[in-house]
C-alpha cells in the first residue's frame, strides 16, 4: 500500500462546494465516472488536505463536482504503478464550460487533455440547454400570481439542523451541500463546518468566523457584517449571466459553526428580503 495525498488550493472558484475523490477500481468499484468503475475515497473543502491509502497498481484518480455533473465535470490523474507515496494539488478554476471544475496541476497527459476538452464540449451543451430550460421556467414564473414567497409554513431538517420556510420550497440532494432546499425564487444551501475539522475554531465567534468566509471571498464584493436580530450575516452578488444576491448567515453550534446561505436573482433581492429574514431567524438546532 501506499499514501496518496491531495491538496485542493484554497480558490473563491467553487468556495463553498465540497469536491468528491473517486479512483480507479475495476473489480469492486460501484460508481462509473466516464465509463470507469470507482470507488469514492473522500470529499475535500476548499483549502483541504487529505490523505488516502491506496493500493500499488496504477490508476485513475477522478475529482468530480458531485454525482449529478460526473460526467462532465471532473478531471483525472493517471498514477503508474509503485509504491512510492504520491502528493498531487489542484484547484476549482472559473469555467462554467465544465461546471467549474477541479483540474489537477501539472496534469498534461495527453488522456487528461482529450477528458478536458470532452468535459467542455458536453458542459457546454449542458450550459445551453439549461439557459433554454431557465428561460422557459422563468416565462412561467413571470406571471402576477407568482405567489412562491408565501405559503403554509413547512419545516426542513438538515443533519441537527431545522429552518422553517414554506410548501413551496422542496428538498433537493446534493453531494456538495448538507441541505439544498429550493423554490422559484429562493435557493437555500447549508453547508456544516464541523470542529472536529479545525479544532482552532471552537473558540472564534460568529462575526470572527464571517470575517474569515469573507476574506475566502477575495475579489467579490461583500457587505459589512451585520448583527441584529441576534443574526450575523453578510451580502454579496455574483454575476454569471445573470447577477445573483447572496444573503449568508453564520451560525455557531455546541460542535459547529453552520453557513446558511439564500441566492436569489438581484433584481428580486429587496422583495424577498423580508422572507429570507424570518426564515434566517427560524434555524434552530437539536
Amino acid at each position: 500500500m501506499r499514501n496518496l495525498t491531495i491538496k485542493r488550493n484554497k480558490s473563491f472558484v467553487a468556495s463553498l462546494a465540497k469536491v468528491h475523490v473517486f479512483i480507479e477500481d475495476e473489480l469492486n468499484g460501484t460508481t462509473k465516472i466516464d465509463g470507469v468503475n470507482c470507488t469514492k475515497l473522500g470529499t475535500l473543502k476548499n483549502g483541504e488536505e487529505k490523505t488516502f491509502e491506496i493500493s500499488e497498481a496504477s490508476a485513475k484518480v477522478y475529482v468530480i463536482s458531485d454525482m449529478l455533473a460526473k460526467g462532465w465535470s471532473n478531471d483525472f490523474y493517471e498514477l503508474p504503478y509503485g509504491t512510492d507515496d504520491v502528493k498531487l494539488t489542484g484547484e476549482n478554476r472559473y469555467n462554467p464550460g465544465n461546471g467549474n471544475a477541479f483540474l489537477f496541476d501539472g496534469n498534461t497527459s495527453e488522456a487528461a487533455e482529450a477528458n478536458r476538452k470532452k468535459s467542455n464540449k458536453k458542459g457546454v451543451v449542458i450550459l445551453i440547454a439549461a439557459v433554454i430550460v431557465g428561460f422557459v421556467i422563468g416565462l412561467m414564473n413571470s406571471g402576477a400570481f407568482d405567489n412562491s414567497l408565501k405559503g403554509r409554513a413547512e419545516d426542513f431538517e438538515v443533519n441537527d439542523m431545522t429552518i422553517t420556510l414554506n410548501e413551496n420550497f422542496e428538498s433537493l440532494k446534493s453531494d456538495s451541500y448538507d441541505g439544498y432546499i429550493s423554490s422559484d425564487k429562493v435557493l437555500v444551501m447549508a453547508l456544516e463546518d464541523s470542529f472536529n475539522y479545525i479544532p482552532d475554531f471552537i473558540g472564534y465567534s460568529a462575526k470572527e468566523y464571517c470575517e474569515l468566509l469573507i476574506e475566502l471571498y477575495a475579489g467579490i464584493e461583500c457587505s459589512e457584517i451585520k448583527e441584529e436580530d441576534g443574526l450575523v450575516y453578510f451580502e454579496y452578488e455574483m454575476t454569471n449571466g445573470e447577477t445573483y444576491h447572496y444573503f449568508s448567515f453564520i451560525y455557531k453550534e455546541n460542535d459547529a459553526f453552520w453557513l446558511v446561505e439564500f441566492a436569489t436573482f438581484a433584481d428580486e433581492a429587496e422583495e424577498c428580503r423580508p422572507y429570507i429574514m424570518d426564515w434566517a431567524k427560524s434555524v434552530k438546532f437539536d
